[in-house]
Protein backbone atom coordinates (compact mmCIF):
# COMPACT_ATOMS: atom_id res chain seq x y z
CA UNK A 1 0.00 0.00 0.00
CA UNK A 2 1.31 3.24 -1.16
CA UNK A 3 0.41 5.98 1.79
CA UNK A 4 1.77 8.89 -0.27
CA UNK A 5 -0.48 7.88 -3.35
CA UNK A 6 -3.75 7.71 -0.84
CA UNK A 7 -2.72 10.93 0.84
CA UNK A 8 -1.77 12.82 -2.67
CA UNK A 9 -5.61 11.61 -3.83
CA UNK A 10 -7.36 12.11 -0.76
CA UNK A 11 -6.26 15.49 -0.60
CA UNK A 12 -6.50 16.53 -4.31
CA UNK A 13 -9.78 19.37 -4.35
CA UNK A 14 -11.78 18.40 -7.17
CA UNK A 15 -11.79 21.85 -8.63
CA UNK A 16 -7.70 21.34 -9.85
CA UNK A 17 -9.53 19.30 -12.45
CA UNK A 18 -10.71 23.08 -13.84
CA UNK A 19 -6.86 23.84 -13.71
CA UNK A 20 -6.22 21.73 -16.23
CA UNK A 21 -9.30 21.74 -18.22
CA UNK A 22 -11.22 24.99 -17.87
CA UNK A 23 -14.67 25.22 -19.40
CA UNK A 24 -12.78 26.85 -22.76
CA UNK A 25 -10.67 23.63 -22.89
CA UNK A 26 -13.36 21.48 -22.83
CA UNK A 27 -15.35 22.91 -25.23
CA UNK A 28 -12.77 22.95 -27.67
CA UNK A 29 -12.26 19.34 -26.89
CA UNK A 30 -15.74 18.64 -27.23
CA UNK A 31 -15.75 20.16 -30.92
CA UNK A 32 -12.85 18.02 -31.49
CA UNK A 33 -14.50 15.29 -31.29
CA UNK A 34 -17.81 16.38 -32.69
CA UNK A 35 -15.36 17.03 -35.74
CA UNK A 36 -13.08 14.59 -35.80
CA UNK A 37 -16.09 11.87 -35.58
CA UNK A 38 -17.80 12.87 -39.13
CA UNK A 39 -14.81 11.15 -40.01
CA UNK A 40 -15.22 8.17 -39.37
CA UNK A 41 -18.12 5.66 -37.65
CA UNK A 42 -16.21 5.34 -34.37
CA UNK A 43 -17.21 7.36 -30.88
CA UNK A 44 -14.78 9.18 -28.83
CA UNK A 45 -15.41 10.01 -25.16
CA UNK A 46 -13.02 11.91 -22.80
CA UNK A 47 -13.16 11.69 -19.24
CA UNK A 48 -11.10 13.22 -16.64
CA UNK A 49 -10.60 13.17 -12.62
CA UNK A 50 -8.83 14.48 -9.97
CA UNK A 51 -8.04 11.88 -7.89
CA UNK A 52 -9.66 8.25 -6.79
CA UNK A 53 -11.71 7.51 -3.44
CA UNK A 54 -10.27 5.83 -0.83
CA UNK A 55 -11.57 2.41 -1.41
CA UNK A 56 -10.01 2.37 -4.73
CA UNK A 57 -6.66 3.35 -3.49
CA UNK A 58 -7.31 1.05 -0.54
CA UNK A 59 -7.46 -1.84 -3.21
CA UNK A 60 -4.64 -0.70 -4.70
CA UNK A 61 -6.68 0.38 -8.11
CA UNK A 62 -4.63 1.54 -11.15
CA UNK A 63 -5.82 4.26 -13.66
CA UNK A 64 -5.99 1.33 -16.08
CA UNK A 65 -8.47 -0.81 -13.52
CA UNK A 66 -10.01 2.59 -12.87
CA UNK A 67 -10.52 3.55 -16.82
CA UNK A 68 -12.14 0.03 -17.18
CA UNK A 69 -15.02 1.36 -14.73
CA UNK A 70 -15.52 4.49 -16.18
CA UNK A 71 -15.77 2.89 -19.94
CA UNK A 72 -18.31 0.56 -18.19
CA UNK A 73 -19.87 3.73 -16.51
CA UNK A 74 -20.12 5.54 -19.73
CA UNK A 75 -21.37 2.89 -21.64
CA UNK A 76 -18.94 3.41 -24.33
CA UNK A 77 -18.87 -0.60 -25.20
CA UNK A 78 -22.76 0.38 -26.23
CA UNK A 79 -22.14 1.42 -30.07
CA UNK A 80 -23.24 -0.69 -33.33
CA UNK A 81 -20.10 -1.21 -34.70
CA UNK A 82 -18.02 -2.49 -31.34
CA UNK A 83 -15.77 1.37 -32.24
CA UNK A 84 -16.18 3.15 -28.79
CA UNK A 85 -12.96 4.72 -27.55
CA UNK A 86 -12.35 6.27 -24.10
CA UNK A 87 -9.64 8.65 -23.18
CA UNK A 88 -9.32 8.81 -19.41
CA UNK A 89 -7.11 11.45 -17.84
CA UNK A 90 -6.30 10.77 -13.93
CA UNK A 91 -4.36 13.76 -13.15
CA UNK A 92 -3.29 12.77 -9.59
CA UNK A 93 -1.20 9.59 -11.20
CA UNK A 94 -0.34 11.79 -14.00
CA UNK A 95 -1.58 8.50 -16.21
CA UNK A 96 -3.92 8.32 -19.50
CA UNK A 97 -5.69 5.64 -20.58
CA UNK A 98 -7.39 5.09 -23.91
CA UNK A 99 -9.25 2.20 -23.95
CA UNK A 100 -11.32 0.52 -27.19
CA UNK A 101 -13.86 -1.88 -27.97
CA UNK A 102 -13.31 -4.94 -29.14
CA UNK A 103 -14.39 -3.88 -32.61
CA UNK A 104 -11.21 -1.59 -32.43
CA UNK A 105 -9.13 -4.01 -30.38
CA UNK A 106 -9.25 -6.63 -32.75
CA UNK A 107 -7.44 -3.85 -35.25
CA UNK A 108 -5.38 -1.70 -33.63
CA UNK A 109 -2.95 -2.74 -31.05
CA UNK A 110 -2.47 -1.22 -27.59
CA UNK A 111 1.00 -0.26 -28.37
CA UNK A 112 -0.37 2.30 -30.52
CA UNK A 113 -2.84 3.47 -28.10
CA UNK A 114 -0.49 3.21 -25.34
CA UNK A 115 2.20 5.59 -27.48
CA UNK A 116 -0.70 8.18 -27.99
CA UNK A 117 -1.06 8.08 -24.18
CA UNK A 118 2.79 8.88 -23.54
CA UNK A 119 2.51 11.61 -26.10
CA UNK A 120 -0.51 13.03 -24.29
CA UNK A 121 1.75 12.93 -20.64
CA UNK A 122 4.84 14.77 -22.30
CA UNK A 123 2.32 17.44 -23.29
CA UNK A 124 0.57 17.50 -19.82
CA UNK A 125 4.26 17.74 -18.19
CA UNK A 126 4.57 20.77 -20.61
CA UNK A 127 0.74 22.52 -19.29
CA UNK A 128 -0.40 21.91 -22.90
CA UNK A 129 -3.69 20.09 -21.41
CA UNK A 130 -5.77 21.63 -24.48
CA UNK A 131 -3.27 20.86 -26.96
CA UNK A 132 -2.17 17.29 -25.93
CA UNK A 133 -5.88 15.99 -25.73
CA UNK A 134 -6.88 17.70 -28.88
CA UNK A 135 -3.63 15.86 -30.52
CA UNK A 136 -5.01 12.62 -29.30
CA UNK A 137 -8.06 13.13 -30.37
CA UNK A 138 -7.46 13.59 -33.77
CA UNK A 139 -4.37 10.70 -33.57
CA UNK A 140 -6.97 8.51 -32.75
CA UNK A 141 -9.31 9.48 -35.28
CA UNK A 142 -6.78 9.16 -37.57
CA UNK A 143 -7.35 5.26 -37.15
CA UNK A 144 -10.47 5.20 -36.41
CA UNK A 145 -10.86 6.45 -40.00
CA UNK A 146 -8.51 4.26 -41.55
CA UNK A 147 -10.95 1.27 -39.58
CA UNK A 148 -14.12 2.15 -39.35
CA UNK A 149 -14.49 4.90 -42.75
CA UNK A 150 -17.53 7.41 -42.45
CA UNK A 151 -20.65 5.80 -43.88
CA UNK A 152 -23.81 7.83 -44.93
CA UNK A 153 -26.09 8.97 -42.32
CA UNK A 154 -23.49 7.69 -39.42
CA UNK A 155 -25.27 8.49 -36.19
CA UNK A 156 -23.56 10.30 -33.09
CA UNK A 157 -23.90 6.93 -30.54
CA UNK A 158 -22.38 8.74 -28.00
CA UNK A 159 -22.54 12.03 -26.31
CA UNK A 160 -19.36 14.33 -27.67
CA UNK A 161 -19.25 15.94 -24.11
CA UNK A 162 -16.39 15.45 -21.77
CA UNK A 163 -16.96 14.03 -18.69
CA UNK A 164 -15.46 15.74 -15.32
CA UNK A 165 -15.32 12.83 -12.83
Amino acid sequence: MNFGRIIRHLLAPQWSVGLAYPARTLAAIERAIAATEKTHDGELRFAVEAGLQLQALLRGQTARQRAVEVFSQLRVWDTEHNSGVLIYVQLIDRKVEILADRGISALVPQTEWNAVCRRMEQAFRKGEFEAGTIAAIEEISIRLARHFPSRDGNPNELPDKPVVL
